[in-house]
């Protein structure tokens, strides 16, 4: 019970540092903001300052931001509607940044008393499969596999084990780039002699130890972060190509779920922290990439529209209705709050199925 109470309450957190990056930045570009809120539900706390409502509400799953003429008409000159196209523009993208941002702290906090960082190296031949000849040579470390960079360890197994037979590598080797092209390694099934069935490329992968020091912790934090960022866009192409169907897909009952479990399967609270921080991180870089798609009700379809209409505007002099606009958004809500809805019986499915 203790992890769900935590779980609910990071994914909280994560959402109202989300809205705090939209109401930070209209503050900033002087945009009404009628009420800013930590929590949902019922209020516990207000507190007028100003021309804004600030609120603390009963259920910790959120907050929100809400700016004048964001969903309505207004003749309030400092209204959303009424500001500068790339003060709307920076308003909706600072909640995704937030998130991002927020991801990379807790990564950087993570890797703070790291000594080292390994990195993929290939380590040999496996005997039997042909693949001596393969171009690679002990030691070679890989930077890229199939164009994905390695940016973590990790990253080069979890590639080579999505290419095809063939693909092109770089690695460094003697501190220099060698790129190798057309590099066959195709997958061999055997069986051994207990009736096991293995499925390898017939190389071994290794690793070596890069230092620790300041620059190396930021930098690998940033690619933790940036690979975060490109794995959320591995699982929508999976999923857009039927590679995962949508009953793999988790809401924030699956997400309070796994991290329930994560924490209390932890062998120490310590390590129940570390693993919760981790999570913490990828889902704030998720809520980040996912905000930011171009689809209606999310940050990313209002850029969409703010975009859309500037370049008509600039081609015919004339722009989308609002009102038109607005009922895309809301058919775009219902569909999203329809999915969350499918997503969430599913969730509770695998629950009480376990």
């Amino acid at each position: 019970m203790l992890y769900i109470l935590v779980a609910i309450l990071m994914f909280g957190v994560l959402i109202a540092v989300h809205e705090f990056g939209h109401f930070i930045t209209a503050k900033l570009f002087g945009i009404r903001v009628n009420e800013f809120s930590i929590g949902m539900g019922p209020a516990l706390l207000k507190k007028e300052k100003g021309e804004t409502l600030y609120s603390l509400r009963l259920l910790p799953i959120g907050g929100y931001c809400a700016m004048e003429g964001e969903d309505e008409e207004s003749d309030d000159p400092r209204a959303f509607g009424n500001a500068a196209g790339w003060k709307k523009v920076i308003v909706l993208v600072a909640g995704a940044f937030m998130n991002f941002l927020t991801g990379l702290i807790i990564v950087l906090v993570l890797y703070a008393p790291a000594q080292g960082f390994y990195q993929e190296t290939y380590a040999g031949a496996m005997e039997g499969y042909g693949t001596e000849d393969c171009g690679l040579q002990e030691g070679d470390r890989f930077l890229s596999v199939d164009g994905h960079k390695v940016l973590t360890y990790g990253n080069a197994q979890f590639y080579l084990g999505r290419a095809g037979d063939t693909m092109d590598l770089v690695v460094e080797r003697n501190g220099e780039k060698v790129y190798l092209n057309n590099v066959s390694l195709p997958r061999q099934e055997r069986t051994d002699e207990e009736g096991n069935t293995t499925n390898y490329r017939g190389i071994t992968i290794g690793a070596q130890v890069m230092p620790a020091n300041l620059g190396t912790k930021l930098l690998y934090g940033w690619n933790t972060t940036l690979d975060y960022v490109r794995l959320v866009w591995v699982s929508l192409g999976d999923l857009v190509r039927g590679a995962v169907g949508i009953k793999d897909l988790s809401g924030p009952v699956g997400i309070v779920d796994t991290m329930s479990q994560v924490g209390s399967q932890s062998p120490t609270l310590g390590a129940a922290v570390q693993n919760l921080l981790w999570l913490a991180a990828l889902i704030a870089v998720n809520l980040a990439v996912m905000n930011l798609l171009p689809l209606p009700a999310l940050d990313g379809g209002r850029v969409f529209f703010l975009v859309l209409n500037g370049v008509l505007y600039l081609l015919f002099r004339r722009k989308i209705d609002a009102k038109y606009e607005g009922y895309v958004h809301l058919a775009g809500l219902a569909a999203l709050m329809t999915l969350m809805l499918y997503v969430t019986f599913s969730d509770i499915g695998k629950i009480i199925a376990r």
